[in-house]
């Protein structure tokens, strides 16, 4: 079976119907198949802050989102670990020369350490990395 990271990116845009890649987002999912995605507690995390000042609402949904994850058999969070975040610390300092967020290099140091090649997100910083972006544009 096919396995995939699951980018911030993705969980924002699916959350919110109204979202300008809301369609795309589930247009890939369903053309993906099946597979086990992975994601981690900081992209979660960093999920439920983008949506923690845009009302209650949307709010309810991303914890509803967050809490049907982490019950899922098909998708796994990988805990954050004071090692985790020392990996990530190290490639953020050393990639002062990009806009990388310390999320992104959480998820690119998990992703190595994972063997993962693909992820679920429109972020250009994986590519700067050598991962796969599988959102690239938006479908009609």
């Amino acid at each position: 079976m096919r396995t995939v990271f699951v980018d911030t990116f993705y969980w924002i845009s699916l959350a919110n119907p109204n979202d300008e890649w809301h369609n795309t987002v589930k247009h890939v999912s369903v053309s993906l198949g099946p597979a086990q995605l992975v994601t981690t507690d900081e992209v979660l995390t960093e999920f439920l802050t983008y949506y923690s000042g845009r009302g209650a609402a949307l709010r309810a949904v991303a914890v509803k989102l967050v809490r049907a994850t982490m019950c899922d058999p098909n998708i796994r969070t990988v805990p954050q670990s004071r090692t985790s975040f020392e990996r990530a610390l190290r490639l953020y300092e050393g990639r002062a020369d990009k806009d990388f967020s310390l999320t992104d290099c959480s998820s690119m140091e998990a992703m190595r350490e994972h063997g993962l090649h693909e992820v679920l997100t429109h972020d250009h910083h994986f590519e700067q990395e050598s991962f796969q972006i599988l959102i690239k544009e938006k479908v009609p």
